[in-house]
């Protein structure tokens, strides 16, 4: 089984890329040609650090007042988000294929070797095999460790003893998406992405709550019908906005299990947002901003396309994101109006940027880690 789902879930990564090219002709689309940067509103570089970490970042958390990043090769390195100076590291001696979760006591990842490893200051608490590939960070809160896995198997442990305390599978569709899903906590509901649903369970045992499809996918293919939740939720209060791989945008009511809007949309990055927006970068390039309570298209941009874009955040009045180039552009939330433009080492943004205290947190492809600020 393990076989098969690995190769299912490189398989759909392989024909997404295929599906992007056949979309876009023989030649690759040119990108957006950048204009003169305004710099209407003054940002800086807070600090930086460029020195290679000894592999590509992986992950990219917020952890209190500090950025903990991880790479591939598996090494964690805990900064000060406001001055940068290193906090600490730890070398697992092994890869990883996860994100990291954590609830401020314990670190739970997951091996190149497909074992969940939950750390305590540094060290190694417990560690447990699991069944099947395992993309998506787990999620640690309420004193146990989740777990959502490519198969689509949800897994609880204790945290302290890491005795499993429960399992529960959904069969779906033979093609996986190979990229972070959605598992977070509302309330006292575990909140799971299975394919293009939002499912509610209970965390006590794994039961069902409620059961919410984002997207309802109708492809003649089994690419088209790829529509898993991607990583990268915006919440406000019992809202859970989501995307749904290269199909909708949507927001769910998680204390209810109730659809508040979805929308046809074309991406494969998180979404952010704040009290009245939601903000997202589709696969062309196009920037897109949704009213928040309604689903209502309130601007897009055109003016990046093809451009590689990352994630964005919203933070204050701006849209930030990343680009294939390193760059990092701001731009109004109102209108979309370029507002400033940084440059970072020259190589791709891959994760964040990320709210830490004041600043802002980003890391490039070569390792580079950037703090940017207001000045």
């Amino acid at each position: 089984m393990l076989r098969g789902l690995q190769r299912s879930a490189v398989l759909s990564a392989a024909l997404f890329f295929l599906f992007l090219s056949a979309c876009s002709g023989p030649e690759k689309p040119k990108p957006a040609s950048l204009g003169a940067n305004p710099a209407s509103v003054a940002v800086r570089v807070v600090w930086s650090n460029t020195q290679s970490l000894g592999g590509e970042p992986i992950d990219l958390k917020v952890d209190g007042a500090n950025a903990l990043l991880a790479t591939k090769a598996g090494r964690l390195v805990s900064w000060s988000g406001t001055t940068g100076a290193e906090n600490w590291r730890v070398d697992l001696g092994v890869g990883i294929t996860s994100g990291l979760g954590g609830d401020g006591t314990r670190l739970a990842l997951v091996t190149q070797g497909n074992e969940l490893l939950v750390l305590e200051q540094g060290k190694e608490a417990w560690r447990t095999k699991m069944q099947a590939m395992v993309l998506t960070a787990p999620l640690v809160a309420g004193g146990r460790v989740f777990v959502l896995a490519g198969d689509r198997a949800i897994s609880a442990f204790d945290a302290v003893t890491g005795q499993r305390l429960w399992q529960q599978q959904r069969t779906g569709e033979p093609l996986i998406l190979g990229q972070a899903g959605l598992l977070a906590a509302v309330g006292d509901t575990l909140v799971v992405g299975l394919g293009g649903r939002l499912v509610g369970l209970n965390p006590q045992n794994g039961s069902t709550r409620w059961d919410v499809a984002v997207a309802n996918v109708r492809g003649t293919n089994e690419v088209e019908r790829l529509a898993d939740i991607v990583a990268g939720s915006s919440r406000q209060g019992s809202a859970v906005c989501v995307r749904a791989f290269q199909a909708a945008v949507g927001c769910v009511d998680g204390a209810a299990g109730r659809l508040l809007w979805t929308r046809t949309a074309n991406g494969f990055t998180g979404l952010s947002g704040d009290a009245t927006v939601v903000v997202g970068t589709e696969a062309d390039g196009r920037l897109r901003v949704w009213q928040r309570t309604s689903g209502e298209v309130l601007w897009t941009s055109e003016n990046f396309r093809f451009r590689g874009l990352g994630a964005p955040v919203a933070w204050g009045r701006s849209m930030v994101f990343g680009d294939g180039e390193g760059l990092v552009h701001f731009v109004d939330l109102r209108d979309g109006t370029l507002l400033n433009r940084l440059a970072t080492d020259g190589s791709a943004v891959t994760l964040g940027p990320i709210v830490v205290g004041k600043n802002l947190v980003l890391a490039t492809q070569r390792g580079g880690l950037y703090a940017l600020a207001y000045d």
